[in-house]
């Protein structure tokens, strides 16, 4: 389960702090910096809210041209910043899924007095974070995992981080054994990814209706 940011900015507007200047993916696999040879992080991050502007603006379509041109540079420029077009895309999908998963961490740590109150709020905050960030959503997950298979391994490792921790978060309080605390983990993210990608494209639904649905299906498993 993952998510975006809007040029750095979380859904209720406070700062956080860009793009990532380097590092490794949940699966180890290094980020787009490792190949721009020290450049500053200043610039790195000037550039992703460059990209951000252009693909919140023009959708997934968004083209590399346009989001130099948005950065008043040339493609050339734009790829020696992240080594090539799979490095941006992956410096992208490190900034934004990074962001959802800092606000759902506090959910895993919340007591499971109330499981469906933790379940709807975590829901709830995923929801709210993609349906402001639609195009960035499409853009990630449709386009650029769909065009980069280093983007898409990158993906799927941060998603399987986080049903690993949420596992690990109900095993620790003793919902289930260790095993089925796992399954559980990864079959909630699970969920929560396919029906926010559902529900983005049906707009007629009511939210909190989806979000009071996916919250009943998710209570009931942990309390059975």
């Amino acid at each position: 389960m993952t998510g975006l940011t809007t040029g750095g900015t979380t859904p209720g507007g406070a700062t956080t702090g860009g793009a990532t200047t380097g590092g490794t993916t949940p699966s180890g696999t290094a980020t787009g910096s490792t190949a721009t040879g020290g450049r500053s992080p200043e610039r790195r991050r000037d550039l992703l809210d460059a990209a951000d502007r252009v693909i919140r603006r023009e959708g997934p379509q968004a083209s590399m041209a346009a989001i130099a041109a948005e950065a008043g540079i040339t493609k050339p420029i734009l790829y020696r910043h992240f080594g090539d077009k799979s490095g941006l895309y992956q410096a992208l999908a490190e900034r934004h899924t990074r962001v959802v998963i800092d606000l759902l961490r506090p959910e895993f740590a919340r007591a499971m007095s109330d499981p469906r109150a933790r379940a709807r709020s975590a829901i709830e905050a995923y929801l709210e974070t993609i349906s402001a960030n639609p195009n960035l959503y499409r853009f990630l997950f449709h386009r650029a995992s769909a065009e980069d298979c280093r983007t898409r391994t990158q993906m799927a490792a941060i998603v399987r981080s986080v049903g690993e921790e949420l596992g690990a978060a109900l095993a620790e309080e003793g919902v289930a054994d260790p095993v089925r605390a796992r399954v559980l983990g990864h079959a909630f993210v699970g969920m929560v990814q396919a029906i926010g990608d559902w529900w983005l494209e049906n707009p007629g639904l009511d939210r909190e209706t989806v979000v009071d649905s996916l919250a009943d299906v998710i209570a009931g498993a942990l309390r059975s």
